[in-house]
């Protein structure tokens, strides 16, 4: 099993491990609502006691506790929604005819090669296109600059930015204000594993993204501030936009990087609900005298009771860039979003309870600087096809991320380049019909296949597992892939799966902890298991594809006619993406283990 936070943060998985009560009492949850309705929680106290400024969008961007008292009212409508699909608000329609026969077409103020809805992530892509020579807009709803709390990741995954074209190896260093090794990986005093070189960079979001805008105005972009989408209309040459605020643009292709909760995906999913959510809670404190290491992964406890559910809490640390005894500490768990689920500030409850035992200080020797929360929610449909013409999903509105990983920036400095040439491609020759469009975000089975880890590290509700086997299972995951080495385990860290080390590393398991095997049937249930061996099948066959049928068909991609080529190149990428073959190892690093 394997995970990797993209954009620093901490996973917690949910489930239980017996039955609630029965009992007709009042339940925790109860008394709890009832108790912020008379004084305030923990939580608010610390919030409310923070100065609280600059809160931008994108995951992660709002510090305030209003702020995380809409998101968990958000998130407490979504685990109450009726199971029965409901049609959404219809922000995209299909509007017959030319735009520039139209009515709509005589009053549009701009008109741009490409859109892009959503700046925090989308201005990457924004800047990629520009730089071929597209005219590009970014409509943004708030300000256009990044978050005070970091991005954790690898310098390997920013060099793929270098590698596109928007970044230089001179703005990595500018932007990256903490470095960190080595990282460890832990799972209830079963062992630690220590790895080089994952996750171990600090990246300052807000000189990130002020370079990405001086990049994307020197290539000639526009960028809409304080603007948001209010509908979005589909001509045969044309796709307008029109904005809250009446201004209208049009494009020949608009992509949608609203993230998550975007209104477009609510739309072509028509408001089902996630298959599971991600929920992360933590904090930035200052305060911490052993502060030179990071915690890719660590669980220091068993499942344990979180209101009317239980949870599986991990947690991730990493040095803070604004100063030597600042750390940012995270709490995460994987759920299935249903009545009873925990909310946000539940969890942050347990946080300030249990984050001072897991890092081995006081809370009141620490002066509290930020707190951060999110909600990701994961579809097993993904990544998502392209439902109309002239609109394309891109970053976590695409759901390209591992549900098992949260935040966008990760996966989306991996497949920047393919998408960005794709895209300019499907430009450049009109290939923008909904399905030439969703070859851009095809059927990835390696992300397919993680749904079963997703699974495995949720806790159940009912279930005769023991409360301590999900930190067994990781472990003797880790422990298998540190044995194999690094082409093993760093994909894996890196949120890549690939079919060579996927078998080596469950032949391994499965040789060494055998009797682990019974508890892993009941843990994710035989239809979980025998959909993911489709997945299985299919990674085997893409990696076949990719090393055998690849290199003899993509010599003659250029004899092609121009469609044709255009479908089998984004088949060959495919293929490639979808079995991890992407993943090259940049460097190898030794990795030691303390057990």
């Amino acid at each position: 099993m394997v995970m990797q936070v993209k954009i620093g943060g901490l996973f917690s998985f949910h489930g239980s491990f017996g039955a609630p009560p029965r009992s007709p009492g009042p339940s925790r949850r109860n008394f709890y609502l009832l108790a912020q309705a008379t004084a305030p929680s923990r939580t608010q106290r610390i919030m409310e006691s923070i100065p609280v400024s600059g809160e931008v969008g994108g995951a992660g961007g709002a510090y305030s506790y209003n702020a995380l008292k809409r998101l968990d009212s958000l998130w407490s409508s979504i685990c109450n929604a009726s199971p029965v699909v409901q049609e959404p608000q219809q922000v995209v329609s299909n509007v017959p005819g030319l735009l520039h026969e139209s009515e709509q077409g005589k009053k549009c103020d701009n008109t741009f090669d490409v859109i892009v809805c959503g700046g925090t992530l989308g201005i990457f892509i924004a800047t990629a296109l520009s730089s071929k020579g597209l005219r590009v807009a970014i409509v943004e709803k708030a300000v256009l600059k990044g978050r005070e709390q970091e991005w954790n990741i690898s310098r390997k995954e920013l060099i793929e930015l270098v590698e596109v074209g928007v970044l230089t190896e001179d703005d990595i260093d500018h932007v990256t204000a903490a470095s960190f090794n080595p990282n460890r990986c832990g799972f209830e005093g079963k062992g630690e594993i220590w790895v080089n070189d994952i996750l171990n960079l600090g990246v300052s979001p807000v000189k990130l993204i002020e370079i990405m805008r001086k990049r994307f105005a020197f290539f000639g972009g526009v960028i809409f501030e304080g603007c948001s989408v209010s509908h979005i209309s589909i001509y045969e040459d044309a796709a307008v936009l029109q904005l809250a605020d009446g201004k209208i643009l049009s494009s020949q292709l608009i992509i949608d990087a609203m993230g998550n909760f975007s209104p477009v995906v609510r739309q072509i999913r028509r408001g089902r609900k996630p298959d599971g959510v991600c929920l992360v809670v933590g904090s930035c404190c200052h305060g911490f005298k052993e502060n030179t290491t990071s915690d890719v992964i660590f669980s220091s406890a068993a499942v344990k009771r979180v209101g009317q559910s239980v949870a599986q809490y991990f947690w991730e640390a990493f040095p803070a860039g604004s100063g030597p005894l600042e750390r940012t500490t995270y709490m995460f768990t994987y759920l299935y979003p249903e009545p009873g689920c925990p909310l946000l500030e539940e969890l942050l409850e347990d946080y300030w309870e249990l984050m001072p035992k897991y890092q081995g200080v006081s809370l009141d020797d620490l002066k509290v600087l930020r707190v951060i929360y999110g909600i990701f929610p994961t579809y097993r449909d993904s990544p998502l096809a392209a439902a109309f013409d002239r609109v394309l999903q891109f970053g976590d509105a695409s759901g390209i991320q591992s549900p098992v990983s949260f935040g966008g920036f990760g996966s989306l400095t991996r497949h920047l380049g393919r998408l960005s040439d794709g895209i300019h491609e499907a430009i450049s020759s009109n290939f923008l019909d909904a399905q030439s469009l969703s070859l851009l975000n095809p059927y990835m089975p390696n992300l397919s296949a993680s749904w079963l880890f997703q699974r495995a590290m949720s806790a159940k509700k009912q279930s005769d597992v023991s409360p301590t086997f999900i930190n067994e299972l990781l472990y003797a995951n880790f422990e298998s892939m540190q044995k194999l080495g690094d082409p093993v385990l760093r994909p894996f860290l890196q949120d890549v799966i690939q079919f060579g080390p996927l078998v080596k590393t469950l032949g391994l398991v499965m040789l060494t902890r055998p009797l682990i095997i019974p508890s892993i049937f009941k843990q994710v249930g035989l239809p979980v298991l025998l959909e993911w061996s489709g997945h299985f099948v299919m990674l085997g066959y893409y990696t076949f594809l990719s090393s055998y049928i690849d290199p003899v068909i993509r010599p003659f991609l250029k004899k092609f006619p121009g469609k044709m080529r255009y479908e089998w190149k984004q088949k060959l990428e495919a293929w490639k993406y979808g079995a991890g073959l992407d993943y090259k190892l940049s460097h190898s690093s030794k990795n030691t283990s303390q057990e």
